[in-house]
């Protein structure tokens, strides 16, 4: 008696390796995700750039002969246990000022389509405290496999049942449950529908401070930061309204495109920009009909007889709406006296610490406007 198997895995080596490398862009996307987001040439772009991850070449597992007869220290005693260290090679990659003579790493640059980052970034992201609202909802559309059929195209194929469906012909063939050559009558293919979920009414309010203290880099840190949270609300939402309001001594609602371009000038009046949202608020999203979330990014200089204002109004906003977001942001590369220079997000932590949907971050490199978003769209409350 003699027993055949096919090695399948050697005639799917290619896909075998397509996914491995797949996986590997995937992992080193993830660990970049703070510099990606903050991406220069990204927030810049029309949002349908491919961007370049820098990824370390692969390396297939394998003996090799040590041509130069080099002695090497990594031999065990028999005593050793899984993990244990048993030598080390030499000073391996060489790096610092001045030329080497150690070989690098060998690393390539993978183009990667900025929907597959947006992805990752936003796979953990929702709107926090989404609550029941009445009038229209919210549309929000998720891809469902229902069914399975004979007909279809080869990327829907169902591998697992397209097999079994094999097994079970040559057993009613034969006698015996194999493996055989495949026919087109084996061959199963998942069909989809896109499920529309209907959650609540939402609205966004994006505030910018666009005054004179807002440099480049400042300007810039906001604008990242509102880039990913519309692409975020327009990926995952399909209704999600969002209002646009840029100030610097006096607020007023402005087009997408001017909120993303404006220069900066001007003093500083924070409560402009509030007491302009809350006007919003009041004529056209009812907090009877809307989840309410607004959104502010400055630099924390403001004009020192209007804290108070700022402080009240930011508290009626909290009281009003599901959660209100301020973000702080420091200089770029400034000393650490430098960076408590700004007082309005400690003002309000003080004013506002018993407020539960208040919350307040502060941004001093590029890095940390990931962590930002994660801090105001993270899981709060109960989803709908």
């Amino acid at each position: 008696m003699s027993v055949q198997r096919n090695d399948w895995s050697l005639q799917r080596k290619g896909q075998i390796d397509q996914e491995r490398h797949k996986e590997r862009v995937r992992e080193a996307i993830k660990k970049n995700l703070g510099s990606i987001v903050s991406n220069e040439s990204i927030i810049l772009s029309d949002g349908r750039r491919k961007v370049k991850v820098p990824i370390r070449s692969l390396d297939e597992y394998k003996f090799r002969f040590d041509y130069r007869k080099k002695k090497h220290v990594g031999t065990g005693d028999g005593n050793t246990k899984v993990g244990d260290i048993i030598g080390h090679e030499g000073q391996g990659v060489g790096h610092g000022p001045g030329g080497g003579d150690q070989p690098g790493s060998e690393y390539f640059e993978a183009e990667v389509d900025i929907d597959e980052i947006a992805k990752l970034i936003f796979e953990d992201l929702h709107l926090p405290y989404l609550e029941d609202k009445a009038k229209q909802a919210v549309q929000s559309k998720t891809t469902r496999f229902t069914e399975i059929r004979r007909a279809g195209i080869m990327a829907n194929l169902d591998k697992r049942r397209s097999i079994l469906e094999n097994i079970k012909r040559h057993a009613r063939a034969t006698g015996r449950a194999e493996l055989g050559r495949f026919k087109k009558e084996d061959l199963r293919y998942k069909t989809w529908e896109e499920e529309i979920k209907y959650e609540s009414n939402a609205v966004v309010i994006a505030m910018m401070d666009i005054s004179g203290s807002m440099g480049e880099f400042k300007k810039y840190i906001a604008r990242s930061f509102y880039f990913w949270m519309v692409r975020f609300l327009k990926t995952k939402y399909d209704q999600v309204k969002i209002v646009f309001i840029s100030h610097h001594t006096e607020a007023k609602e402005v087009p997408e495109q001017q909120f993303f371009t404006q220069g900066e000038s001007g003093g500083t009046v924070v409560s402009s920009a509030y007491r302009l949202a809350l006007d919003i608020i009041a004529e056209r999203f009812p907090p009877r009909d809307w989840n309410i979330y607004p959104f502010h990014f400055s630099d924390g200089d403001n004009y020192y007889s209007d804290n108070d204002e700022a402080v009240r109004l930011a508290d009626e906003l909290t009281g009003t709406c599901n959660l209100f977001g301020y973000g702080e942001i420091g200089e770029e590369g400034a000393s650490s006296y430098r960076r408590s220079s700004g007082a309005l997000l400690s003002i309000f932590k003080d004013r506002l610490a018993n407020q539960e949907r208040f919350v307040g971050v502060r941004i001093d490199d590029k890095e940390d406007v990931y962590p930002a978003l994660k801090e105001f769209f993270g899981k709060r409350g109960e989803e709908v």
